[in-house]
């Protein structure tokens, strides 16, 4: 290794490492790659049955029996345009929400992206920060590091000069520079931290479900296609009718459009959450805050903004000017000052130019920082509940402050040898109270107000006083506001804590690893939890969290293991993705309703044909006609549709309650107006088969009435156009012989018709007595 100095690199050292590729750069990507999004797209199970089916037509039959090939290009096509579209968008967002690394090049110090730092590069590290890379500790200034993520242990360690740090922990308080040891796919935790900016399907509820209905309906096919074709070869048919028949009936049984349809549903989801600037680093992360029904809140930087103002400095002891003095002194050691140092350091002046002699910086576990400076003592700055006795007046002032709203801090003198072990502090002297005033965000009321509309239950979580915590939640008009909790009460043990957090809402002095208690706690009672936060405090909690919900100016910990990054730190955006999920859980089950209503109905009138060995009801064509006018068509425009109505558990059970009842109408209703055709013995197999067309097509068309509801103008106008559409395709002579429609025999039509009402009524009777889940 080079023996690289503070200093850092130079220009044309960092040159010579980029280019032998010693850098930080690794395959990332917010989407698959380009081969892979074709391969996914073109070579699928269903794909390749339909191919096969498709060439069979085209050797035994009429080319536009083979109609129904198309389906492959089109979805294979929407598929790819869409999924190539959202890699575009997202990788764009992407490097918008990505954290700059600072390092020291040149003897000085600038930003770079992440996949820019070089080998031996000088990395500079504060609180807030993730490690980009491997390392090596120059130097430090009390530095903490979280390395949880990586090794499962939440306490922080302390790093000294020569320690190494890994990629992927993050630093939880003072700051370091860092000898960049190995960089890129070299890294620790290389793939962890791809992972963590990588746009990926995952695993839900929804996609589950559709995977097991395709599961199932693989195995159905075989059989009951063996079957199909056995009894169209026993019912006298030529070998190329009967090959044409056996088409038309295992069409219908695969859902083609289902998959396609969810995918389109997910991604257009999030781009349309990308328009308002809100990063969704996984597609099922939408579905995930659909079903959200706990929702936990870190006030500071999602209730109030992240800046907040110095109120009021109340000299307890000596003079003001004295206070903003230390106050100065003690901002001016810390290397990156939170928000809250932010504040104070605007309005108490340059910093002195005390020789510090001892530091402890700002911890979210410890709540306070503190300073020796040499002939000035030792200071410290904190919560007053934390640093002063129960018994100090002083510890009751910032109390009864702090219930009005405003953040108290507490300034006191400390014996400067105490801060060698800063785990024992002893007795402090309180010389200020530190008064900050809170901006409440003027959307996170109406926000809360729509998530209480929509029964998700909000629990503010705050590293705060309870008191303040309580004043700000009751601003906002949160429910149990007025009871406020300090977390430092509250029971170890997960049960316990569960049935406390059921009936309370507002919590103070939470630690980091409490929140993620709350979490785990919430979740073994069965709630689907969704996490909010800034800080690096709030790591743990977001990532065991079901959604983990980061704002885009907070640490770059955060966001790595958040799903969704609300880039412009915007509060008000969740509704917005709470609806989105909702609309495409919701459009998803009305799609599966109907591609599953037509495979039951295919199954069941393949069997049915089959044993009866009658030359199958239709051919290809006839079923292409069909699934485009009662699925494919108004299952696109449903899928995209608005759609606010709440996410329910039980998505199979609730699709399989409607599907195979509707399908079996159907298929009772086509087969018996097909068998009365054939039964009269009066017309030819064509028109026959036009009159099973009508029956299915009644039926067909009602069931896709009802899973449209509730009506608007467009639902049912979009039913009265796929009506339309079929009345024309009869009535024009070429449409009609194109689709080989001849009803030639009036009375069986009649029957036909009269058969496909009385399905859809039995259809209607059914969906209004069965209970809904």
């Amino acid at each position: 290794m080079a023996n690289v100095g503070v200093a850092g690199l130079t220009a044309e050292q960092v040159a010579e490492r980029v280019a032998t590729g010693r850098s930080n750069r690794t395959p990332r990507s917010t989407s698959r790659p380009i081969g892979e999004i074709l391969r996914a797209n073109l070579f699928t199970r269903f794909n390749a049955i339909i191919i096969a089916l498709c060439v069979l037509v085209l050797v035994f039959g009429e080319l536009p029996d083979a109609l129904f090939g198309l389906i492959v290009v089109v979805n294979s096509g929407i598929g790819i345009v869409q999924e190539l579209r959202a890699r575009r968008v997202l990788d764009r967002l992407a490097v918008l929400g990505e954290e700059p690394v600072r390092v020291r090049r040149d003897g000085g110090e600038l930003s770079v992206p992440p996949e820019e730092v070089v080998l031996d590069d000088v990395v500079l590290l504060a609180a807030g920060d993730r490690v980009p890379v491997d390392g090596q500790v120059l130097v430090t200034d009390q530095v903490e590091i979280d390395e949880s993520l990586l090794t499962g242990e939440s306490d922080p360690v302390h790093k000294a000069v020569d320690d190494a740090v890994l990629s992927g922990s993050f630093v939880v308080a003072g700051s370091a520079a860092v000898r960049a040891t190995a960089v890129g796919q070299q890294g620790y935790a290389a793939e962890l931290v791809a992972e963590a900016s990588r746009f990926t399907v995952t695993r839900s509820e929804l996609l589950s479900g559709i995977d097991k209905f395709l599961r199932y309906i693989t195995w159905l096919i075989v059989p009951v296609g063996v079957l199909l074709v056995i009894s169209q070869l026993a019912s006298r048919q030529d070998f190329a009718s009967a090959m044409v028949g056996s088409v038309a009936g295992v069409v219908p049984m695969i859902p083609e459009g289902l998959v396609l349809m969810t995918s389109i549903a997910f991604t257009v989801g999030v781009l349309r959450l990308s328009r308002r600037r809100c990063l969704v680093q996984e597609l099922a992360a939408v579905e995930v805050l659909a079903r959200v029904d706990v929702l936990c809140l870190d006030k500071t930087g999602t209730l109030t903004d992240a800046a907040m103002d110095l109120a009021e400095l109340h000299v307890l002891v000596g003079d003001e000017p004295d206070a903003r003095q230390v106050l100065a002194a003690l901002v001016g050691t810390e290397a990156r000052p939170n928000p809250t140092l932010q504040a104070i350091a605007s309005n108490v002046g340059e910093p002195p130019s005390w020789a510090a002699v001892a530091t402890v910086p700002f911890s979210s576990a410890r709540k306070w920082s503190a300073a020796a400076f040499d002939g000035h003592g030792g200071w410290v700055l904190g919560a007053p509940d934390v640093l002063l006795a129960p018994a100090d007046p002083h510890r009751a002032d910032a109390e009864r402050i702090a219930a009005l709203g405003s953040r108290v801090l507490a300034l006191a003198e400390v014996d400067p040898d105490r801060l060698a072990a800063p785990g024992q502090l002893g007795h402090v002297t309180a010389t200020a109270l530190v008064v900050l005033a809170q901006r409440l965000r003027p959307d996170a009321e109406q926000t809360l107000r729509y998530f209480a509309e929509q029964g998700v239950a909000v629990k503010v979580i705050s590293g705060d006083n309870a008191a303040s915590v309580g004043a700000v939640a009751g601003a906002l008009h949160v429910p149990g506001a007025d009871r406020p909790v300090d977390a430092r009460d509250l029971p170890d043990d997960v049960g316990e804590l569960a049935e406390i957090l059921e009936h309370s809402s507002v919590f103070g002095r939470v630690g980091p690893q409490q929140k993620r208690t709350f979490v785990a706690a919430l979740r073994s009672k069965g709630h689907v939890v969704a996490m909010t936060g800034d800080g690096v405090n709030d790591v743990l909690a977001l990532k065991d969290a079901d959604l983990g919900v980061a704002m885009g100016s907070g640490s770059g910990a955060t966001r790595s293991v958040a799903r969704i990054v609300l880039l412009d730190d915007n509060f008000a955006v969740l509704p917005s993705v709470v609806a989105e999920g909702r609309r495409v859980l919701g459009n998803i089950e009305r799609v599966a309703n109907l591609f599953l209503t037509k495979t039951f109905y295919s199954v069941v009138l393949a069997l049915a044909v089959g044993v009866a060995r009658l030359p199958f009801p239709f051919l290809p064509r006839h079923v292409t006609l069909i699934g485009a006018l009662t699925i494919g068509i108004p299952g696109f425009f449903l899928a995209l549709a608005p759609n606010t109505r709440r996410a329910r558990p039980g998505f199979v059970p609730r699709v399989l309650r409607f599907a195979i009842p509707a399908g079996v109408i159907c298929a009772v209703a086509t087969f018996a107006a097909y068998w009365l055709a054939r039964s009269s013995g009066t017309t030819s197999l064509p028109a026959d088969r036009s009159t099973a067309t009508l029956a299915l097509f009644l039926v067909a068309v009602w069931a896709l009435a009802l899973v449209a509801r509730p009506y608007t103008w467009w639902r049912a106008g979009l039913v009265a156009v796929m009506v339309l559409a079929f009345v024309v395709t009869v009535a024009i002579p070429f449409t009609r012989h194109f689709f080989a429609l001849g009803f030639a025999n009036t009375v069986n039509d009649l029957v036909a018709f009269g058969i496909g009402v009385a399905g859809a009524a039995v259809l209607t009777v059914f969906v209004l007595l069965t209970p809904e889940q």
